[in-house]
């Protein structure tokens, strides 16, 4: 089948490997424009386009897929391309109409979520903010709704109670993988059995924001840690800034110590509104390197009774 794969970041590449790695042609590789990175603002290519690179598959960076000189050219290659199937893999871009209509099998996309929730930009980190026990990956035939197409294949796992964003994201990615690969075995032998999306069921995953990182310790031990876990929480030591990577909750209650005290320093546990500590198992101070909190621990030394943010 000759298919042309659309996507931007790392997640993105697995689901491009698997296609350029199979008896499948993968025609072009539509991604995101290069982005200045660094001191020196070098434009650097995205984790897609390098993977694209790396099989000689040629690589197509329109700004906008809107009515502009780009998108008239994008038009055009996909024209001289006819793809029998476009995959899309968090692009980044909606796709209009002209180019959903326009391969033989139309356009799927691999969604990190159970669909019909957690529809939107977000999916990964939303599911750990709210605290949920189990997410997937999901195909979806796109239409011009944003993830309400029919649900084609949907695989779902387990999410571990201390599970960051980053393993999450690096295990659905692999099942993305697995998801867009019996997709399209199920779109050549027509086995396919779309499936409508209960629109009643939806909840949307809107883009993550700066701000959403402050931990407020008046909040309970579980919510904190769902922070931690979902966008990387940060706080204040000293005066100065403290990221934290990951936690874990703490079975004890802590009588009568304020929030966001430190009430334990040989493993750096901090009390929360409901009356139970959330413990910060991998921190990074401000202007070091990332490092678990046995590391940070060795060479700070934390007063107990202190009170962060």
């Amino acid at each position: 089948m000759k298919i042309v794969f659309m996507g931007t970041p790392e997640f993105a590449v697995p689901c491009l490997r698997s296609l350029a790695e199979s008896m499948h042609e993968v025609a072009a590789v539509f991604t995101q424009p290069d982005k200045p990175k660094g001191r020196g603002y070098k434009l650097i290519p995205t984790p897609v386009k390098a993977a694209a690179q790396e099989y000689g598959i040629p690589v197509y960076q329109p700004a906008s897929l809107k009515k502009d000189d780009d998108a008239v050219e994008t038009m055009r290659i996909l024209n001289d391309i006819a793809p029998e199937l476009i995959v899309v893999t968090a692009y980044g871009k909606i796709l209009p109409k002209e180019i959903l209509e326009l391969p033989k099998y139309g356009c799927i996309n691999i969604h990190a979520s159970l669909l019909p929730k957690y529809r939107g930009a977000a999916p990964i980190n939303w599911v750990l903010l709210n605290g949920e026990t189990e997410t997937g990956v999901t195909s979806q035939q796109m239409n011009e709704g944003l993830d309400t197409g029919d649900i084609l294949v949907k695989q779902s796992a387990p999410i571990g109670e201390n599970e960051t964003y980053s393993q999450l994201y690096g295990r659905l990615s692999t099942m993305g993988a697995q998801v867009l690969m019996q997709t399209i075995e199920a779109v050549e032998s027509g086995s396919l059995k779309p499936e409508k999306q209960d629109d009643s069921l939806s909840c949307y995953s809107p883009m993550i924001t700066k701000d959403m990182s402050a931990l407020d310790f008046s909040k309970t031990a579980r919510e904190v840690h769902n922070t931690i876990r979902g966008v990387t929480g940060f706080t204040t030591l000293g005066g100065k800034r403290l990221k934290i990577f990951a936690s874990e909750i703490s079975d004890k209650i802590v009588p009568g110590a304020k929030n966001g005290e430190i009430v334990d320093t040989g493993s750096f546990a901090v009390k929360c509104g409901d009356g139970r500590a959330v413990i910060f198992r991998e921190v990074q101070p401000e202007g070091k390197k990332r490092m678990k909190t046995e590391d940070f621990l060795r060479g700070n030394k934390l007063t107990k009774g202190d009170i962060l943010g």
